[in-house]
């Protein structure tokens, strides 16, 4: 029997915590509390009625410690400085543990995280999709068997209102495929393809990207010699294989002692 939580989302009015709220209610959790930026019209706004279910007597709130109050998870696919705001507001909470979907941080923000995973446990990943983190499995494994003279390219492709460039997948599969050279991603990874001198350097990974209409999320991993080319691709369907698969995180975390982990650890790949 599946154990109910109580979970907090932060950004319940954006288009994932209306995704990840809706999954909490039909998987029979209890939706405790939700946060919204200070300056958003959706703070006093119930709930329920953002989600189109009716009213629930819960309010979307910008006082992150009071949306956690009675939480035992907190969810945040947000923006990094919400993100990393929400973690020291979480200090003095109920809340045991943390699913960030979040992407985007720089090395002091990855800093202050892991100092958080000393109290709490916390679970991030760029995607939360089990066949994208099948996705980075594989990738790693063709890396380690193919030799430096294969050229990697990440390619990946979301929708028009998309900030941040690559997508946290999309530095994900960069992650995996340097680490099967042996390597990691600050050392391999190439700068854009852009003017006159722009040749590709042996032993690098590329990345292209596209912001394009509503799509979900696509992503492709190439590796080519000189005479053949192997592909490995992933597209999201329905934004709520990210919602699902962030339950299961939240539900595997519960059971864990505070420390920092990612979807690997949840789907023991």
């Amino acid at each position: 029997m599946t154990t109910k939580l109580k979970i907090a989302i932060a950004g319940i009015a954006g288009r994932m915590g209306r995704q990840l709220a809706g999954a909490v209610l039909e998987a029979g959790h209890t939706l405790c509390g939700a946060s919204e930026a200070p300056a958003s019209p959706h703070i006093g706004k119930d709930i329920g009625e953002l989600l189109g279910r009716g009213a629930v007597g819960i309010h979307a709130t910008d006082d992150v410690a009071a949306a956690a109050e009675d939480a035992d998870v907190w969810i945040d696919f947000t923006r990094p400085a919400a993100t990393l705001a929400a973690l020291h507001a979480l200090e003095k909470s109920s809340v045991k543990a943390v699913v960030i979907g979040t992407t985007g941080f720089d090395g002091a923000a990855e800093a202050d995280i892991a100092e958080a995973a000393g109290d709490l446990t916390i679970v991030k990943a760029g995607n939360f999709s089990l066949g994208v983190n099948l996705l980075c499995a594989l990738t790693k494994r063709a890396a380690e068997s193919l030799g430096e003279d294969w050229d990697i390219e990440v390619l990946e492709t979301h929708h028009r209102r998309k900030v941040d460039a690559p997508s946290g997948t999309a530095l994900m599969l960069g992650d995996a495929a340097a680490s099967g050279r042996g390597s990691d991603l600050k050392t391999l990874r190439a700068g854009p393809y852009d003017g006159p001198d722009a040749k590709r350097e042996a032993g690098t990974i590329g990345f292209a990207v596209r912001r394009s209409g509503g799509v979900i999320g696509q992503h492709e991993v190439t590796f080519a010699s000189d005479m053949e080319v192997v592909s490995l691709s992933h597209t999201a369907l329905d934004r709520a294989v990210f919602a699902h698969g962030a339950l299961a995180a939240a539900r595997w975390a519960m059971r864990q002692p505070a420390g920092l982990y990612n979807m690997d650890d949840v789907l023991g790949l």
